[in-house]
């Protein structure tokens, strides 16, 4: 029995381990995806976030493709979850990831952080369910974002999207439902980032 436990508990922890793989679209296809998205709601764990959910409001991200696969996404920096931005301003920058090798998974690093961006799921036409990884100097924070070609939401993609939250590690309570804005929309200068 006690040679039995410690192979049990190492099996537990290998199950552990892959059930906290993120799973990305299956047949992502970059071109579908490409274009005009809203930011319905976001959850993370990252601390900053955290302290300016309750004033985020929904903005526009534009996502595009590079000639060599590389995912580029045009954001406002008060929206994006790991930003350290006022509020009131509406700074847009562009975020550059490079493809991973699968399709639908993208790394972005510079020399502060590292981001894991993977495409969990999409129809391509209604909403994309995004999931990010982010680390730098400090802990690292997971964020889930639902994107969608309307501004407006279903109940049942909303709801969708809030079953995935406690398979994440995250918690409802860091949810933020992003309500409509007119701010950010469009127009504002775009800054490489």
């Amino acid at each position: 029995m006690t040679a039995v436990l410690p192979s049990l508990v190492l099996a537990l922890l290998c199950l552990l381990w892959a059930g906290a793989e993120v799973p990305v679209q299956p047949g992502f296809n970059a071109e579908k995806s490409a274009g005009t998205w809203h930011v319905a709601a976001v959850v993370s764990n990252c601390s900053v976030f955290l302290k300016m959910k309750d004033g985020m409001k929904s903005s526009i991200v534009t996502i595009s493709f590079t000639p060599e696969g590389d995912l580029a996404m045009k954001l406002p920096r008060l929206l994006f979850p790991f930003s350290l931005s006022r509020l009131d301003r509406c700074q847009k920058f562009e975020l550059l990831f490079q493809q991973s090798g699968q399709a639908g998974h993208y790394m972005g690093t510079s020399a502060q952080e590292k981001r894991d961006l993977r495409v969990m799921e999409t129809d391509y036409s209604h909403y994309a369910i995004v999931h990010e990884l982010h680390q730098s100097g400090q802990e690292p924070s997971t964020a889930l974002q639902l994107l969608t070609r309307e501004q407006d939401t279903s109940p049942q993609l909303l709801q969708k999207f809030k079953e995935l939250i406690p398979t994440m590690g995250l918690t409802k309570d860091m949810l933020a439902i992003l309500p409509k804005s007119g701010k950010c929309q469009e127009g504002a200068g775009w800054h490489a980032w």
